[in-house]
């Protein structure tokens, strides 16, 4: 199948990164090996809601259907498809009466995080909700390690101005360690980031 983005071009998965929709996790615990970043999150956010700890949800990518098949009269194949709006964010939901809006990005580097995994639309959202009050934050697994990183948007949006400003191109592993939050990983949530936003706020 063909997805393409508004502007018409092709949606390519390229480089060292994984997508949390895309590629499974590699390496890690035996518990938690072959999951996806996005499963986990969603398990995670599942177990909040039946606990009436927050109300979290995925936000669904709204797609363009342009050519389809149908080989059989009971099954159609979806041959290609647009995304209609660039996507801001992967997941949006309400803690304790406060707005909270969040990505999840994994990569396969162990000693950086490429910030070509995120794009110029999605930075201006995170702006416009902590303008509004909102909280911001991305997720962010290092998959070889299976460590996974609470960073706040305001230190996301600082490496991304020191990038255009002509600086690196990553954040170093030092850096999210120094500026973020390790997430410890477990059962019952997989990813407990509730945890990490109450220290925080």
């Amino acid at each position: 199948m063909t997805i393409r983005y508004p502007n018409g071009k092709k949606f390519n998965q390229t480089g060292n990164e994984m997508t949390i929709l895309q590629k499974k996790q590699e390496n890690g615990s035996y518990a938690n090996r072959g999951r996806t970043l996005e499963e986990d999150l969603n398990a995670t956010n599942l177990y909040y809601r039946e606990r009436k700890i927050a109300v979290v949800h995925k936000k669904p990518t709204p797609i363009q259907i342009v050519q389809v098949d149908y080989p059989k009269r009971s099954a159609a194949v979806i041959k290609e498809a647009y995304f209609k709006i660039a996507s801001t964010t992967d997941y949006n939901g309400v803690y304790k009466g406060k707005y909270i809006d969040f990505e999840a990005k994994e990569t396969q580097n162990t000693s950086s995080f490429p910030l070509k995994n995120f794009h110029q639309h999605q930075i201006t959202h995170m702006e416009e909700v902590m303008n509004q009050g909102g909280i911001c934050f991305v997720i962010l697994r290092f998959t070889r390690n299976n460590e996974v990183y609470f960073l706040e948007a305001k230190h996301l949006l600082s490496f991304w101005e020191r990038m255009l400003g002509g600086g690196r191109k990553s954040i170093t592993k030092k850096e999210i360690e120094q500026t973020g939050h390790l997430i410890p990983l477990g059962f019952q949530p997989r990813i407990d980031y509730i945890k990490i936003l109450d220290t925080l706020y």
